[in-house]
Order: structure tokens, then sequence, then C-alpha cells
């Protein structure tokens, strides 16, 4: 296999990942938005945060309010991480790649981009944004179960499952960093309490991940700081936790040849995560600490990937 090719196909993976993820989320906080009291206010910026696409918002958008938010997540040409331009790069990805996944998934994959392109305008509307968002988020996963039943399980698919679970543990530790501190925004008051809020905020970073339903049957507590934290980051079962979604890179990368320095990061960076000390993650500041490191550990991981099998080509 080319590594023009294996490049492809992990960057396929990632921007699917990618856009379902952001369906996710856009999804939980329009949730957030309808269930917290009308004198609460909250945060739009800490979705646009959450992405790492700050400095490009305000370039083009004077104010962090809803409907600007939601344009520039789902559809802005400006944005990379857009779940437009995710599926336009993902298709160009399948399509240069045809030889290489079932016939199946170029379709589909095609379908998807046309869908979200020409129901841009219902998706940005309040009225039409939920339909919008949970069909793009179906063909996500629709796509992930044909590569996973149709595809030979070979070299290509271990590049499709190590690029899916590392953009997955990659949101997930964003959505923790941001999304427990940044979407309640605190108002005029700079004594406003928002603790009685606090349930209500872990609850929906349980959604975005579809994770409350499983967080309820295992961990069979209230929901509370310290069980979500230790769920979404330690849990080996559930597919979009921190630590499951890096052992599935590991996986992955140990099939592949001439692996030993990529494969060792895997390992490291998933040791980072199944070793943290989770009571110590709510002492102020060790959160966001605990996932910087993490997220430099995870693109220094990418850098190794893309140095050992998609650079040989342009070497040589």
């Amino acid at each position: 296999m080319l590594s023009r090719v294996a490049e492809r196909l992990y960057w396929m993976a990632r921007y699917i990942e990618r856009t379902e993820n952001t369906a996710r989320m856009v999804t939980a906080f329009n949730h957030l938005a309808l269930d917290m009291p009308y004198q609460t206010r909250v945060s739009w910026a800490g979705l646009v945060s959450i992405t790492g696409s700050d400095a490009i918002f305000e370039e083009r958008y004077s104010e962090y309010n809803e409907a600007n938010v939601v344009k520039f997540l789902l559809g802005d040409p400006a944005n990379p991480g857009s779940i437009l331009n995710a599926l336009t790069s993902a298709r160009e990805n399948v399509r240069t790649t045809r030889d290489r996944v079932p016939t199946e998934v170029w379709e589909t994959v095609n379908e998807l981009h046309l869908y979200a392109r020409f129901n841009l305008d219902a998706g940005e509307g309040k009225r039409g944004r939920y339909r919008y968002l949970s069909q793009i988020r179906s063909r996500c996963q629709q796509i992930t179960g044909m590569l996973a039943g149709t595809m030979s399980h070979d070299h290509a698919y271990d590049l499709i499952k190590a690029g899916r679970n590392l953009e997955r543990a990659d949101m997930t530790s964003r959505l923790l960093d941001v999304g427990a501190v940044g979407l309640l925004s605190r108002g005029k008051d700079a004594d406003e309490d928002a603790s009685p809020f606090e349930g209500l905020l872990w609850i929906n970073i349980l959604k975005s991940l579809s994770a409350f339903q499983m967080y309820r049957q295992h961990v069979r507590r209230r929901v509370n700081a310290t069980d979500v934290l230790r769920f979404l980051v330690q849990d080996p079962e559930f597919p979009r936790s921190i630590s499951h979604a890096l052992a599935e890179v590991e996986h992955s990368l140990a099939n592949l040849p001439r692996n030993d320095i990529p494969l060792r990061m895997a390992m490291q960076v998933k040791r980072h995560a199944v070793d943290s000390q989770v009571d110590k993650l709510l002492e102020p500041k060790e959160l966001h600490r605990f996932i910087d490191d993490l997220q430099k550990e995870m693109a220094e991981l990418h850098g190794l990937v893309a140095e050992t099998w998609f650079r040989l080509d342009k070497a040589a």
C-alpha cells in the first residue's frame, strides 16, 4: 500500500469521526440550553473553544451567540473543522482511494456530503437543526459499521481504526477540558454560584458522548464530577472513553509494520490516562493541565504515525 493511500484512509476516518462528534456536541448543547433556567446564561463560546478554533471565529464574527456559533460549526467555509468542511475532506479522501474501500462506503460518504451541503440552511435554523444533526450522526455511524462489517481487516483497516480512535480520544479530552468549566457563563454577578447546575453540566457532557445510559448502568451512582471523569477517562469498556479509544489505537498500530516508535508512544499516552489520579484532577487547574499534557502526547503520536507511514513517498 502506498503511503499516500495510507494517509488518505487514516484521515478519512478522522474526518468522519470529527463530523459525528461535532454533530453530537451541538445537539447536546442545544438540549442543555433548553434545560437550564431562564435566568442562567449558557455560553456558546464553550463550543468553539472545544474545537480550538477561537482565533478563526473571532476574525469572522463579532459575537459568540447561538446563530454565529452554529453557523461556524456546521458550515463556515473558513472553519476547517466545520461539519461541511470535514465531510468535504472525507469525501475527497474516499474518492481517491475507492479501490481500497467497499463501494457502498464511497456511495454513503458521497450521499452524506450531498445531504449536509444541500440541507445546511435547515440545519442552521432552530426548527430543522435536530433532524439535520441526527441524520448526520446516524449516517456517520452507518459508515463506521459498514467499514467494520464489509472491509477486510488488513493494514488499510488498521489505519482507519487508528485514525478514528485517535480522533475520538482527542474529542473526549476536549469536551472534558472545556465543557466542564466553560459552558456555563457566570453573568454579571461575580458571586453567582454555578454549583446547583453542576450535575446538569456533567450530564450534558455524558450525553455529548452518548455515554449517559452506559454511565448509569455501570457506575450506578448519582452523576458527579469524580465518577464522570473516571468513567470517561479510564473505563476500559466504554468505546468513547479515552483509555478505551487509546487501547484501540495501540491494538491497530501493533498490527502494522515498522511500528516500534509509534507503538511505544501509543502505550505511553494510554498509560498516562489509565494511571491518572482522578480525585486530584478536580483541584484548581489540574484537569486543564492533565488534558493539556494528554493532548500534546496525542499530537506527538499523530506526528509519529505520519512520520512512520505517510511520508515514505515524499522521501523517495
